[in-house]
């Protein structure tokens, strides 16, 4: 009597647990960096009521900005792409701070982090995955009407690798003028005035180039199956 041939294993179950992974990994990342970005603030502000001076709180608003990164890397100790860029950052931010120089330079450093952002996302527009692609697949790969497998897509649909591209010069020169604009803020405001309107501007920026990109997949026609930009090409 023949046996039954075995039913092939459906890959789909694990790749949907794999960026089910992939997705809480980039949120819990995003509340992190959310986090990061508030506490060092109010904690600034409560130094500041304490009477520490203005260089004295800024550094350890800082100090603390980097330890969640810190203790993330000693815990996991594995760096993956998105992981690393916010790390760095954590720890560029630190390294600026212990600069010695004028309480302006302290106030504008993250003016530096923000550029050298820019510059990462322009600089990456011909890299084997623009830096906008990473950030974005663990969150809408497969999801709210996105396409799954963009690793294929990429491969096969030049439009696809040109709409990643055209997002990335977006976003980078978006943050080159939040770079430009943080730096007006810590040489012409009050000292006190600059780390809650800096943070503030973080959250402006994000919510706008997140608009304007997102129209600009839409016009791109991302949520069509038979849209152009998925056409195979050369």
């Amino acid at each position: 009597m023949t046996r039954p041939s075995a039913r092939p294993a459906n890959p789909r179950p694990v790749a949907s647990r794999r960026e089910g992974v992939a997705g809480r990994r980039a949120v819990r990342v995003a509340v992190q960096v959310a986090a990061g970005l508030a506490a060092p603030t109010a904690l600034y502000y409560v130094l500041r009521a304490a009477g520490l001076s203005v260089y004295a709180s800024l550094l350890a608003s800082t100090v603390a900005s980097a330890l969640p990164g810190l203790v993330t890397l000693a815990r996991e100790r594995r760096v993956d792409g998105l992981s690393a860029y916010f790390t760095a950052m954590m720890l560029g931010a630190l390294v600026v701070s212990l600069i010695p120089g004028a309480t302006r330079l302290l106030l504008a450093k993250e003016a530096v982090l923000t550029a050298v952002t820019g510059v990462w996302f322009l600089a990456g527009v011909r890299a084997r995955r623009p830096l906008v692609y990473l950030f974005t697949r663990p969150i809408l790969q497969g999801r709210l009407r996105w396409p799954a497998d963009w690793d294929g897509i990429w491969e096969a649909a030049p439009g696809f690798r040109r709409m990643w591209r055209v997002s990335s010069v977006i976003w980078g020169v978006g943050l080159l003028v939040d770079a430009a604009l943080r730096v007006v803020m810590a040489w012409t405001l009050p000292p006190d005035k600059v780390p809650g309107l800096a943070t503030a501007l973080y959250a402006v920026v994000a919510v706008v180039l997140n608009l304007v990109t997102h129209a600009y997949y839409t016009a791109c026609r991302v949520h069509d199956p038979r849209s152009p930009l998925f056409r195979p090409g050369p």
